[in-house]
């Protein structure tokens, strides 16, 4: 019997997951099903338990008001993880007062970023291992930008993880029609055990998450790619066997994917070097705090306007698309003028090390910011790359859900 098989037989007398729809739900104590086989009594509240663990398997989630009126996000936790490690592998811990969202990759921290890369590494090893966790439940998914690697990973994450996804975009909800960011999070907070989000604004999704009740993940705004950068980093762990020593460079527009690539590679101890044209550079902001969590990493953040001394030496050259979503059409060709001298070609990377992979985040413009060359190439690895979102994707889910992520500080 596969993976799945025995999961799926292993928790046919498993207690589901449950929720009440109130935002002041409190939740003590703890459930064993009884061994007569007479039907369980639920506690009122979200209990998960994995019948490998016996009664010990359990975790219960408390939910308390905040003193500002919102509805903390803590866990009574039994001392047990939602699901064993693969091939015997010790398990992920499950963490009182974790972490609740996934906003940005700075936010993350060092540690918990290495723990989802962990995960991501279990999953792909084992697809189905965290069935269990979101058996019976929903997670929602809002696309208010056009979508094909997110939504697909992240839907087939969901279905991996035993939920079903709900994918909805900006006109299938009523947030058109003048209902409040604030007041969707809480409605849905008591549907669905997490809220995926695609949109233009950092803002709206600051406040959907201040409201949420459920784990609130950015699946790509304006000005943040959290998921994209942890996908990456996983593929350039599996390419590299680690960090240290190693230099990525992103080519091209100072955008979301660049943002959160200095935030990752900053974290992590990666040399990163970003090459813009003048006006088109990333955050400075994102740059200052890139370079204060390097400092504490050992590693170097540089910003140029040339691409070939970003290139020099690199181990991986990224670029993504000159027109972004969101960017004007009307800009096109003054941003083709500017960006041309910043095509990836095989010139280009004659500069970097001689094993130096090419990575793209997709959608690409062959002739545009790749040439087709180098994109077809047998440096390029943007396809392994693409790949790696959904054990990425799974991860994320299983890491906020299941707990597993430390409260960080902004040097974590």
């Amino acid at each position: 019997m596969g993976a799945a098989g025995t999961l799926a037989q292993g928790t046919a007398d498993a207690l589901t997951l449950r929720r009440r729809a109130s935002r002041d739900l409190s939740v003590a104590g703890s459930f064993c099903a009884p061994s007569s086989g007479s039907a369980p009594v639920q506690p009122p509240g979200y209990v998960t338990k994995d019948p490998r663990f016996g009664c010990e398997g359990h975790l219960m989630v408390r939910r308390s008001r905040r003193n500002d009126g919102g509805v903390a996000k803590t866990s009574v936790l039994p001392g047990a993880d939602i699901a064993a490690g693969i091939g015997g592998a010790q398990p992920l811990p499950v963490l009182e007062g974790s972490v609740a969202d996934l906003l940005t990759t700075a936010a993350v921290g060092q540690g918990n970023l290495l723990a989802i890369l962990d995960l991501a590494a279990q999953c792909k090893l084992d697809p189905y291992a965290g069935y269990d966790l979101l058996r019976g439940d929903t997670v929602v998914l809002y696309f208010n930008k056009p979508s094909t690697r997110t939504r697909i990973s992240f839907e087939t994450a969901v279905a991996r993880l035993g939920g079903t996804p709900l994918s909805v975009g900006p006109h299938e909800l009523q947030l058109d029609r003048g209902e409040t960011i604030e007041d969707t999070a809480r409605v849905i907070s008591g549907y669905a055990r997490a809220f995926v989000i695609r949109t233009f604004s950092d803002e709206d999704v600051r406040r959907f998450a201040a409201a949420a009740t459920i784990p609130v993940i950015n699946a790509l705004t304006d000005k943040h790619h959290p998921c994209q950068s942890i996908g990456d980093i996983l593929t350039l762990r599996e390419l590299w066997g680690g960090f240290t020593g190693h230099r990525l460079a992103f080519v091209g527009d100072g955008d979301n994917v660049a943002h959160s690539l200095l935030e990752a590679c900053s974290l992590l101890g990666v040399d990163i070097a970003v090459a813009t044209p003048p006006g088109y550079g990333p955050d400075p902001d994102i740059v200052a705090g890139a370079l204060r969590a390097a400092r504490a990493n050992g590693s170097t953040v540089v910003v140029t306007n040339d691409p070939t001394e970003a290139v020099s030496g690199a181990d991986a050259v990224y670029t993504d698309v000159w027109l972004s979503m969101g960017d004007s059409e009307l800009e096109r060709a003054t941003r083709i003028a500017a960006f041309k001298p910043y095509q990836v070609d095989s010139r280009l990377m004659a500069h970097a090390a001689r094993d130096a992979v090419f990575l793209h985040c997709l959608p690409a413009h062959r002739g545009e910011e790749v040439s087709a060359e180098v994109f077809d190439g047998p440096q390029s690895r943007v396809f392994h790359q693409a790949a790696n979102r959904l054990p990425t994707e799974q991860a994320i889910l299983w890491a906020l859900l299941g707990r597993r992520l430390a409260p960080t500080t902004p040097s974590s």
